[in-house]
């Protein structure tokens, strides 16, 4: 295994042709990311364990692996700070170049698929409501989740085979850069790989929730409330623009790759894209359900100390109301 040296990296022509300049592009994407993602993201893993916790449903259990996902994308995304920092070389261990790799492209296809499996849950909430209720499958939702964090793992596992395979090591050792630059033994395993990855993760799961959400507009749109019709316009919108924006790009260029046998020069700037959607994520979290957004406010004052003297004062009574046996009463608004 070849050791990099902390002092400058040196790239390759190839690869300083893909980034002249741009890498602090790359940082400031990657540290918007961070920065925004983090702490929502944060937010909505203590509301998805409360809600849990009182009340366990199927979609609560979805959204928080799609949280989890996030998370995790976000924890190792200082990884790409560093590669940007240093002008899109790695001066950091070797091992860790196919590690941030995997995980990065794991997370982002763990997204698709899990918004796939929330837009089913929602068009069975309101296409068949009376069976759904009856049936809380929470079970089946644990069961669901673990097969999407398999696929995606098993499809991005691409990502070590090709970082150890044939000369990639020599490769990588001389030319300072990570998962940039392939030889044609590479690339003959990664793109068909990527292709499949476009067509199953992405292109399946694309067609899956246009249909469940298409679907549910159209049953929504014969009588529900404003404020739930709302909710569901904002969910749709939130989760295409996952899909339409922050993933599309990337998956065009898998087919682009594939025709042209050859990764496009574009491909990492589309890349960026799909970071974003641990910022997009939140907006699917708060359409999801009135009760997330009532949690997501109530949070949000308690953090920004919003309850006022009166308000804890009044809470101070209530509690004295109930251990002393009273009548306990609603303060006033």
């Amino acid at each position: 295994m070849p050791q990099q040296s902390s002092a400058r990296v040196s790239l390759s022509p190839a690869a300083m042709s893909f980034f002249p300049g741009n890498h602090w592009l790359f940082f400031s994407v990657y540290l918007f990311a961070f920065l925004v993602g983090l702490p929502l993201n944060l937010l909505a893993l203590v509301i998805f364990v409360g809600k849990l916790r009182r009340h366990p449903v199927a979609v609560d259990l979805l959204l928080l692996n799609l949280t989890l996902s996030d998370l995790l994308l976000l924890l190792f995304l200082p990884f790409r700070m560093v590669e940007a920092a240093s002008g899109m070389g790695w001066p950091l261990p070797f091992i860790l170049c196919p590690l941030s790799g995997f995980l990065f492209f794991t997370t982002i296809y763990l997204t698709s698929l899990f918004l796939t499996t929330v837009s089913v849950e929602r068009f069975l909430s309101v296409a068949y409501p009376l069976w759904y209720r009856t049936r809380p499958r929470l079970g089946q939702a644990a069961l669901v989740s673990g097969l999407c964090w398999f696929l995606a793992a098993a499809h991005c596992s691409v990502v070590y085979i090709t970082e150890y395979s044939g000369n990639a090591s020599r490769s990588q050792g001389t030319n300072g850069t990570c998962y940039l630059e392939f030889q044609e033994d590479q690339l003959a395993v990664l793109l068909p790989v990527r292709l499949e990855m476009a067509v199953v993760l992405f292109g399946v799961p694309l067609l899956i929730t246009s249909y469940c959400y298409s679907r549910l507009v159209w049953l929504l749109g014969r009588g529900a409330s404003r404020s739930r019709r709302r909710r569901v316009v904002g969910l749709v919108a939130a989760t295409l623009l996952n899909f339409l924006v922050c993933f599309g790009p990337y998956n065009v260029s898998h087919l682009v790759g594939y025709v042209q046998g050859e990764s496009p020069p574009w491909r990492s700037y589309v890349l960026l894209l799909s970071t974003l959607n641990s910022c997009v994520d939140p907006l699917v979290y708060y359409f999801s359900s009135s009760r997330f957004q009532a949690d997501f406010q109530q949070l949000l004052r308690r953090l920004a100390g919003g309850w006022s003297p009166r308000r804890q004062e009044c809470t101070v009574e209530l509690k004295v109301q109930a251990a002393g046996g009273g009548q306990v009463q609603d303060c006033p608004l």
